[in-house]
């Protein structure tokens, strides 16, 4: 999440712009930020060489629901759970789901990660996950980040002491869910590319794991598929 975005504009008008379509924004839910455009064009890309009739996705965190929307939009036959913990995120996405007409592909759930999946979504069945985590450190958050949490939420931003508290809980979590082969795609703050490429190598259970670079030549995606289980 970048400061590159005038929030309180956003706020004002209600709605910012997310791969071409109009999303509603709200206090409680992060302003969707135009660098999170790579997350969902690689994650559209990763379906389409996948080829699947009815392709099943989650979309973790999902704030404004931004991505689950825009996967639904480019990926007509995909099938998509949101999910996020706060009553601010998940109502936005509802909004959101309900003005592009998505209803009937886009499900929302409530609760902490992959708590609420439990009860609607079968292990083993989801052919992509993709998760845009709060990524920043506690210590920047009350530092030289501290303007991030003037007008958006704290929880959208703070990962713990090393920023990556919520990558390591889902690079584990995910493993229930995905099917084998499977993606699993994280954005991520400038330079933590390493750390968690690292998190999906250390965990022995993902392979093919990929960086994804922007315009300007920085990684702000990573990937991993799931190991088939022998």
């Amino acid at each position: 999440m970048s400061a590159d975005i005038d929030v309180a504009d956003a706020y004002g008008r209600g709605s910012t712009v997310f791969m071409g379509m109009k999303m509603h924004v709200a206090s409680g839910a992060l302003v969707p930020r135009p660098e999170t455009e790579l997350l969902g064009s690689t994650a559209v890309d990763v379906l389409h060489e996948m080829d699947l009739p009815a392709p099943r996705v989650v979309d973790m965190c999902c704030g404004a629901g931004n991505l689950a929307c825009a996967i639904a939009h480019h990926v007509p036959t995909a099938r998509i759970w949101a999910s996020d913990l706060t009553d601010g995120c998940v109502n936005t996405t509802r909004r959101n789901i309900a003005h592009h007409g998505l209803a009937g592909r886009v499900s929302v759930l409530q609760g902490d990660l992959f708590e609420p999946l439990s009860t609607s979504v079968p292990p083993g069945t989801i052919d992509v996950i993709v998760c845009n985590p709060p990524y920043i450190s506690e210590k920047r958050l009350d530092g030289d980040r501290s303007h991030l949490v003037a007008l958006e939420p704290r929880e959208a931003f703070a990962a713990g002491p090393y920023g990556i508290a919520i990558h390591m809980r889902v690079v584990k979590d995910a493993l229930r869910y995905l099917r084998p082969a499977g993606a699993l795609l994280f954005e991520v703050g400038l330079g933590q590319e390493r750390q968690v490429a690292s998190l999906l190598e250390r965990s022995r259970r993902y392979d093919d794991i990929r960086a994804v670079t922007n315009s300007a030549g920085e990684v702000r995606v990573v990937l991993g598929y799931a190991k088939p289980q022998g």
